[in-house]
């Protein structure tokens, strides 16, 4: 489940990555480029770091919580909808989410970074190997498996 800075910072990524790519294919004695390139990297990066943290990179006033677009996505418990209709236990009877449990899922979302929370939907609630979601993601297995582990340690304290 993934908010507006989510999808942000996912497009940013791709497009700091292109950038990357065009500073390395510029010949040596192309400075102006390498000038232009590299600051648009850095702005690139600095609205990135904002993004993530939720308060403008080097400055010590402002909002300092991580995350804190992400937090407030799921603090608001309409971005859990109402999946009584999808809902069935063994004996075929629907089941619900009363408003604590929601509160309770946001919690735990809220918790989560974004690598996390993608890593932990995909492998629990999809069903998909460490090696497909390292595919998918790009990234080791053995860092999706970091990533698991770190949201089933969060869960574990947030139910505690």
């Amino acid at each position: 489940m993934k908010n507006w800075a989510d999808n942000l910072l996912v497009e940013y990524t791709e497009g700091r990555k292109v950038l990357q790519h065009m500073k390395a294919d510029l010949h040596e004695d192309n400075f102006e480029d390498e000038t232009q390139i590299n600051s648009m990297i850095e702005s690139m990066t600095f609205a990135m770091d904002w993004m993530e943290t939720g308060r403008q990179p080097d400055t010590y006033g402002g909002v300092d919580k991580k995350s804190i677009y992400q937090r407030q996505f799921f603090e608001s418990i309409d971005v859990i909808p109402d999946i009584t209709d999808e809902l069935y236990d063994i004996d075929s009877k629907q089941l619900y989410m009363t408003t604590e449990e929601k509160k309770a899922l946001a919690k735990i979302f809220a918790t989560w970074s974004h690598k996390e929370r993608v890593c932990y939907i995909a492998h629990v609630v999809e069903g998909k190997s460490y090696k497909k979601i390292s595919e998918d993601l790009k990234v080791g297995k053995s860092t999706v498996q970091s990533y698991i582990e770190r949201a089933k340690k969060k869960v574990a304290e947030c139910v505690a």
